[in-house]
């Protein structure tokens, strides 16, 4: 990139430099990321001199796309302000859905109850004590019915948090919609769907990894026949990162997770420019502001080489690594709550600056419990003021050219490389999973990350340092006590008010197509059509797929 007797004369000042700057104290011994990859003193041009400008980094809209998938960015269309809001009931949330959209959001995401992750029905034994804690409970399609009430959903795009039970939940959105006359292929959301995340990280999965597979290539199987606006599966490295990897590890991860996804895909006879367009992508936006912003450069990088690569898509839109970016949870701090604010402004600031298509900001108070219609009004508001008064939409990828951001993006991208050598030599992401490879480096990498909070190597505001004694007065939202009586109510009269016979000849014709090779899609539609619960179509599954047991993790 740059002229060779010019790089010599750098080199040359620069080492002159270092032995002066060397001689001048400096405040710990060793600077570096949150990944370990050490933070220079000062980069050059010498530090990118081996770069291919037009190869490694190029133009928006162009490949390898690490400037944004888009020509214009946020210059053309801001991104979707999508806050994750669910709790209680589906009254309840929908009431905070129209309370967001009345204050500026652009697209719902929706935060399911534990219940509802696992595939029970909120009278289930298993489910007792958990309703609404987490999100909004969903037993049956009458309960979606309410939650998106008055709700224009063939305007407004929805993302849905859930896994295990995707398929299902998806079905009832589908089924709701088609209720108030809104055909399935005018829908546009966003189904979280990643179960490889789940065996890595989440544990909220309910069968073993083929069966699962089988279940997230039936909804690509299916969107792609049916629902061309939706995105199928938002491949997570979010909940990765919260459970303690790091920015290199979360970023590996995931990208490894999707190949698998596209490669089963195209294993089940689907043309790759057909799905893979509707691909998504889920990251965290951590501490970390330079890494975080080299993380998602080299995201769009890696994905469109290795994509062109492997299947030689003739659609650009298969190459274009699409992603939303939600703030850090496992970064806010129950000590001085407020300070949560100023970390989630910088880690948005990071994500608008990474290119990111869409946004979730964190509420100040949820450290402490679901955020409350006021602080989840600030956290919108954060979104609004970097998109309208701060000036970073102005331009493209405006960190694009720097030493250090080009650097530290071509290191990301190399750690990344090295743990996809890992993987393969594992046999691939799913025998890696069965090994427990990705639980034991999440696991140190959560250690050591812990090590260097308690042993003040990394300064946390108000936590390890900067501490008060304080008398905390935050309006902590609380949960109705009424609403688990009422969503109980629901439940007991959709089964008495539903065609019994009907909902039995549709399990078993969903344990047939179970048992067998079909897409599971229109089995699951006919099923909740009649009515039939989350819990009594996961129960077909469990007793067809089985239920997945973890190897112990040593």
């Amino acid at each position: 990139m740059f002229d060779r007797s010019e790089l010599e004369q750098i080199n040359k000042r620069d080492a002159e430099w270092e032995r002066k700057a060397s001689q001048s104290e400096e405040r710990q011994n060793r600077f570096a990321t949150t990944s370990g990859i050490p933070v220079k003193r000062l980069y050059t041009p010498a530090d990118i001199a081996g770069m291919d400008y037009l190869a490694n980094v190029g133009f928006p809209g162009e490949y390898p796309f690490v400037r944004g998938i888009h020509p214009t960015g946020h210059r053309g269309r801001l991104w979707t302000m999508r806050m994750f809001a669910g709790f209680g009931t589906a009254e309840e949330t929908n009431q905070r859905f129209k309370y967001l959209l009345e204050h500026g959001e652009t697209g719902l995401s929706v935060a399911f109850d534990m219940p509802t992750l696992m595939g029970y029905d909120t009278d289930a034994p298993e489910a007792s004590g958990e309703f609404g804690k987490c999100g909004v409970a969903i037993s049956s399609l009458a309960d979606m019915e309410v939650l998106f009430d008055g709700i224009p959903i063939d305007q407004v795009t929805t993302s849905m948090t859930i896994n295990s039970p995707a398929a299902v939940i998806w079905a009832m959105y589908i089924a709701a919609a088609e209720k108030r006359g809104i055909p399935m292929e005018s829908l546009g959301g966003t189904l979280q769907n990643d179960i490889l995340k789940e065996y890595i990280a989440q544990n909220e999965y309910l069968f073993p990894p083929q069966p699962s597979m089988r279940l997230v290539v039936d909804t690509f199987e299916f969107g792609t026949k049916h629902l061309p606006r939706w995105n199928t599966i938002s491949i997570s490295g979010y909940h990765i990162r919260e459970a303690g990897a790091t920015a290199a590890q979360e970023l590996a991860f995931t990208l490894a997770d999707g190949l698998t996804y596209v490669q089963s895909g195209v294993e089940r006879g689907l043309k790759v420019d057909d799905f893979a367009p509707r691909l998504s992508f889920f990251f965290n936006a951590h501490n970390d502001f330079f890494e975080e912003i080299a993380k998602f450069r080299a995201a769009r990088r890696i994905w469109a080489r290795e994509m062109r690569s492997r299947y030689d898509p003739k659609d650009e839109r298969s190459l274009w690594l699409r992603f939303h970016t939600q703030t850090a949870g496992c970064t806010l701090t129950a000590q001085q709550p407020q300070n949560n604010s100023v970390r989630v402004a910088l880690q948005a600031l990071a994500a608008v600056l990474g290119g990111t298509q869409s946004l979730h900001t964190n509420a100040l108070d949820e450290a402490w419990a679901l955020p409350s219609d006021r602080a989840a009004l600030i956290a919108l508001r954060t979104q609004q003021i970097i998109a309208h008064e701060t000036g970073v939409a102005s331009t493209v990828d405006p960190l694009g050219g720097s030493f250090m951001m080009e650097a530290l993006t071509n290191e990301m991208e190399e750690a990344c490389y090295g743990y996809f050598r890992k993987i393969d030599a594992l046999g691939g992401v799913i025998p890696a999973i069965e090994k427990g490879f990705f639980q034991r480096e999440i696991a140190e990498a959560a250690y050591r990350y812990q090590q260097e909070i308690e042993n003040k190597e990394r300064i946390l505001v108000g936590v390890n340092d900067y501490v008060i004694d304080e008398t905390l007065a935050i309006p902590v939202l609380e949960m109705d006590t009424e609403g688990e009586r009422r969503h109980l109510k629901r439940l007991n009269q959709v089964r008495r008010q539903r065609d019994c016979h009907d909902v039995a000849q549709r399990l078993t014709e969903l344990r047939r197509a179970a048992e067998g090779m079909e897409n599971l899609m229109p089995y699951i539609m006919e099923a909740v059509r009649s009515y039939t619960t989350l819990g009594e179509i996961c129960d077909v599954f469990r007793e067809v797929f089985g239920v997945y047991r973890p190897a112990e993790v040593l």
